[in-house]
Formats: structure tokens, C-alpha cells, sequence
């Protein structure tokens, strides 16, 4: 058993199997999952976890360069906007529309599923080297 870092199996070993500029999703609970990819769903109840409980545990286990969000978020979401902004504010983040997001979303190792039910709470993290 792991003592440190996500204790789920499925992300341990989607982050462990991650490249440089590979990239995972944290998608709220209503972002489309396109067929094909990888779909890690931790949602439990409405709101159960949180998108920013994800990112956080996430963050901490992944190094992460760049960061893409929806630029919708700004304005249908200003909460976790400002969260992510804050949060990744040594990263490169970039803004996207949310119909270029859901086309990205094709391209991810694993799309992580949350409870989160606020619009655009969704984010790409791309997989940066530590050395």
C-alpha cells in the first residue's frame, strides 16, 4: 500500500505512465468524455469530490508545465477561475475556447470525472519533466 500521494490506482498509474507534454483532464461532472479515452470516475454524489479537492490531490502528485482552461470560465465560473489562477500562477496557463477544450479532451491519457456541478470547472494539466 502507498503511504504518500493519490491512493487511487487508477491515477497513480495514469501519472506514473505520463511523458513530457502528455496531459490528463479534470473534468466536472457533466464535461463529455470522448469515446476512447480513459475515463476515471470519482464522482459519488453531487459535489462529492470537488473539482478543487482533485486538482489540489492531483498537483501534488503530477509535475505539471502548463495548465488549459475554458476562457467561458472567467465569466460563467469567476470561483474556480480565480482558484486556478491563483493556483497555477507559476505555470503557463492558457485559455481556450470550450469547444476547443472538448476537442483536446480526444488527445488526453485519462479523463478524471468529479462530483463538481459548476459550469466550466474543468481543466487540462499537461505533464511537465522534473529534471
Amino acid at each position: 500500500m502507498k503511504r504518500y500521494g493519490i491512493l487511487n490506482s487508477h491515477i497513480s498509474k495514469v501519472l506514473a505512465d505520463l511523458g513530457h507534454t502528455d496531459f490528463i483532464v479534470i473534468a466536472d461532472a457533466g464535461l463529455p468524455i470522448p469515446d476512447g479515452v480513459k475515463k476515471i470516475d470519482l464522482a459519488v454524489i453531487t459535489g462529492m469530490p470537488s473539482f478543487i479537492d482533485v486538482v489540489n490531490a492531483v498537483e501534488e502528485d503530477m509535475v505539471i508545465e502548463k495548465v488549459m482552461v475554458a476562457s467561458e470560465i472567467e465569466e460563467g465560473n469567476p470561483e474556480h477561475a480565480k482558484y486556478l489562477m491563483e493556483k497555477f500562477a507559476d505555470k503557463e496557463i492558457e485559455q481556450i475556447s470550450h469547444e476547443e477544450f472538448k476537442q483536446l479532451t480526444k488527445q488526453a491519457k485519462a479523463v478524471i470525472r468529479t462530483g463538481e456541478i459548476t459550469p466550466y470547472a474543468n481543466c487540462i494539466l499537461q505533464a511537465g519533466v522534473f529534471f
